[in-house]
């Protein structure tokens, strides 16, 4: 099992749900985070004075799939969060050492 972790722009984030919905996702995590990477921010006008807005806006979704769907999902991922501009996003793949559904009891890949 795998712990797929990305980090999106916000205005992507309903094209990357129906994308994973499409391959068979069953449930996502997303959260509103706010960072940077190599853009560092960027400079904003406000009522004459400049001033650094230095965490931008993010989504940060949380996925946990099977092994063999990972590559699958990195791809839907990709293909739906992808505009060609700086700040696209990251994509981080984890070890997922055990699931539980607390519901049933459940674990391991069945629980997700």
């Amino acid at each position: 099992m795998k712990l797929v972790t990305a980090v999106i722009k916000p205005f992507k984030l309903d094209d990357v749900r129906e994308s994973l919905s499409q391959i068979g996702v069953q449930g996502i995590t997303v959260s509103e985070v706010k960072g940077f990477g190599r853009q560092k921010g960027h400079t904003e006008l406000y009522r004459g004075a400049e001033y650094v807005v230095d965490f931008l806006p993010k989504i940060k979704i949380e996925v946990a799939v099977k092994g063999d769907m990972v590559e699958q999902t990195i791809e839907a991922i990709t293909k739906a969060a992808q505009t060609g501009k700086i700040g696209d996003g990251k994509i981080f793949i984890s070890e997922l050492e055990q699931a539980i559904r607390i519901r049933t009891g459940e674990t391991g890949e069945s629980a997700i």
